[in-house]
Formats: C-alpha cells, structure tokens, sequence
C-alpha cells in the first residue's frame, strides 16, 4: 500500500512490547508469484498478500503489460493476463528488483520484452551477470540500455546452468524463463529458500515439471508447452517473523507471532539458543521473550538453510545487549553494515572491519569492504535521529529506537513501507509508542 513518501516515525523507546499478532505473507514471495501469473492467459489466484509497497510495484509492472489485478478477499488478489498488450516497459514509477524476473514470462507471451533497470536496496553489488549470462545461454538476446534491458527470443531453450554463487533472483529468472522452454533445464548450486519452494509450489499447480535435490541445490526443469492457471497461498514472511521477534527481545518484551511454523526459522531459532533467548511454541505460532541476560555470538549470513542476511540488522541490535563480544560476519552483500554508523549514535559499540574472523574467509576477503561486525556489550541506546538508507537497516533502527531511552525520529520511511504492510500500527498493537507524522 503506498503511504506517504516523506512520513515520518516518531518512537519513545523503553517500552516492553507484549501481546501477539499474525506475520503477514512474504512480500519476496508474492512478487515472484504474480510475476509467475504471466506465463499463463488463465486467471490465477494468490491468498495471504501483503499489502505493502513492494507489491504495489510488482502490480504496476504486471497491469502495464495487460494484467488484470484485482481483490478477491482479504489479503488475496485475482490476476489475469489474458493477452499481453505490451512487452516494453521500460519504466516504472518506482524501483524495485521484480522486472528483470519478467524477462522470461514477457519472452515466452511476446518473443520480445524491455523492463527497467534494477531498484531496491543499496546494500552492495547486485548484479545481474548471473541472469544475463544463464539467459543467453538459453538462447536469449539481451541488450543493456541507459535505462532498461531489452530482450529478444525466437525460441528459448533448455540449458545446463551452474551459478558461482547461489543467486535468489538468478535462480528465479532461469526458473520461469525454463518453464515453458523446449528441453530440459538443469541448475546446479541454485538458491533453495523458502520463498523459491513457494514460487515451484505455484508453478507445478500451474502444470510446470520441476525436481528439486534442495541439500545438492539442483534444480532441474522439464519445458512444457503450457501453463494453465493456479490457486496458491503465499507463505508468512520470515523477515518480518524475525523483525518482530528481535523487537520482543531488544525491548525486554514477550511477544507470540500466529500462524507460523519452525521449519524456516532453524537456524534463527539455533542462534537464539546460543545467546539464551527465550522462545516456545504456542498455539499455531512462536512466543518469543527474553529470561535473562543475553550471551554473545558469532553470526555468519549465508544461503538458506544459513542465516539470512536479511535478519542480521535486527539481530544485531539485539547483540548490543549482550554481555561480551558478538561477531556478525556478512558473506552475502559486501556493504550492508553501513547502518551501524546510528547504531554507534545511540550508543551502541561496534566496530566494522574488512578482515574476516581467523579460519572463515569468504569470497570477500581482502576486497576492503567492511563486511565484519564486531559488537561489544552490554550498551545502553539512547533515542536520536536518522535517515532511514534501506529497508532492512530501516527495521534495525525501529527496533533500536524501540529499545532506546528516549525518542528517537525515523525519516525516510518509505523503505519500511516497501517492505512490512503498516508496520507501525502493528507495533501499536503491542504496545509501542511509535507514530507516523504524515509529509
């Protein structure tokens, strides 16, 4: 849902949050699924929709193509694109890194597509090599304007595709550009999250032939000549799971997340052992709340089934009060750390370095980003302002600012809007005091 673009959160911090509330669906996933409508002219249905930003994107490409978007319930829309009316999008009111997924689908309805350059999250370098590169060799052309990719296919084929690195977005572009391929599509060292599963759930109740070995990461996709269309329900979102446990934790709080299940949390949920976090299952969901002093930890990001990158800016916050020194070593994204820097304004220890723990170099090594945190604590944060630089280091700083003493400002928080649908009155819910001032 789009609010305003210069809104404002204004947070008094200290407040012990308690209650419970439902994780909406994850906004990562039901992009890719109303992406994965286009390869159909059947109408499909998508359950458990967040209503956030991000979505509104993804709606704005799939209706300027020709989708019918509509709501068919609470949370849950109807799309249809009985007929694609234009392949060329080149641009769109907002960014966000869903179109360079609508390569394939736009191919395989049009045999030519333009769709804009990347948006999203300033977080590192996030190319698109690994798209271009497992697209060509599926038979597709592809040409780097100034504002867009162009793109054109008489057939696209089926390809033996193996990634130096297991790319999300990579993994989903070849996914739905091999659907309806001819041949057979092999991907080796593919991503396996969560959120791809839910994307193959979909497309195999669309008629898609798709194998998956998640503990080889390999994919292999059998084309098929059509793709009917499907009813799916989008899976809860993991980050938000995450923001709002660590929010519970920071806080001192207890808070329970309804309709969740353990399966996607292991390693979130292992790590909360270690540093002696409380968390047990309650009813249909996870009550997560803090019994004592935290312990220190050492964190390394990686692919699922490691921990996400994703959840290390909350969590870091958390480590802030942990009794010792905690390491958060990022393997994914070679600059996400920046948002340590008001961290340290509230009073937080930490120290960021290019130099990997002894014994666990990555692939970023002596490439002089700072890409390791070490956190010192326990710290007492004080409240202060900030200029929200992205979305997730956005949910570090809402959930710093919810620890703090005082009142802290939040600008620049539609990077929050794009990711988490009314994330302030779903605080309120649990008893924060935070409120939006409107632009």
């Amino acid at each position: 849902m789009i609010r305003g673009m210069d809104d404002t959160f204004f947070i008094r911090g200290g407040i012990p949050l308690a209650g419970s509330l439902a994780v909406r669906g994850s906004k990562n996933a039901a992009s890719k699924l109303m992406v994965a409508s286009l390869l159909t002219d059947e109408p499909s249905t998508i359950e458990n929709v967040p209503m956030s930003a991000e979505i509104d994107i993804t709606r704005e490409l799939c209706e300027k193509i020709g989708s019918t978007v509509s709501a068919a319930g609470d949370h849950e829309i109807k799309i249809a694109t009985p007929e694609v009316t234009t392949s060329l999008v080149p641009e769109l009111s907002r960014k966000n890194r869903i179109p360079i997924l609508a390569l394939g689908p736009l191919l395989h309805r049009a045999g030519v597509a333009e769709v804009p350059v990347l948006g999203g999250c300033p977080i590192g370098h996030r190319p698109i090599d690994f798209h271009v590169a497992a697209l060509r060799e599926m038979g597709v052309e592809i040409e780097r304007r100034e504002h867009s990719y162009y793109a054109e296919a008489k057939e696209i084929r089926g390809a033996d595709v193996a990634f130096p690195w297991p790319s999300v977005g990579a993994t989903e572009s070849v996914i739905l550009a091999a659907v309806l391929a001819r041949g057979r599509t092999r991907i080796e060292n593919a991503s396996v999250e969560p959120e791809i599963m839910n994307l193959i759930e979909m497309l195999r109740a669309m008629g898609a032939k798709i194998s998956v070995r998640e503990e080889k990461r390999s994919i292999e996709i059998e084309g098929v000549s059509f793709l009917n269309g499907a009813r799916i329900r989008v899976m809860p979102d993991r980050n938000e799971i995450v923001s709002f446990a660590t929010a519970a934790l920071a806080t001192g709080g207890s808070v329970c997340i309804e309709n969740i299940e353990d399966w996607y949390l292991k390693t979130f949920l292992f790590t909360l052992n270690e540093i002696g976090a409380g968390y047990e299952k309650e009813g249909n969901g996870i009550r997560f709340f803090k019994k004592g002093p935290f312990r220190p930890a050492s964190v390394k990001t990686e692919p699922h089934p490691g921990f996400m990158t994703d959840w290390q800016q909350p969590f870091l916050v958390v480590l802030t009060a942990a009794e010792g020194i905690s390491i958060i070593h990022e393997t994914v994204y070679e600059d996400r750390l920046g948002y340590t820097e008001d961290l340290r304004r509230m009073g937080a220890y930490i120290e960021v370095s290019d130099v990997c723990p002894a014994g666990d170099e990555c692939r970023f090594s002596g490439s002089g980003h700072k890409h390791v945190a070490r956190i010192t604590g326990p710290a007492k944060l004080k409240g202060t302002r900030i200029r929200i630089p992205d979305l997730r280091a956005g949910m570090a700083h809402v959930v710093a600012a919810l620890a703090a003493q005082g009142e802290s400002v939040l600008e620049e928080i539609h990077h929050l809007d794009r990711g988490y649908e009314k994330i302030d009155e779903r605080l309120q819910m649990i008893g924060a005091d935070i409120r939006r001032v409107k632009s």
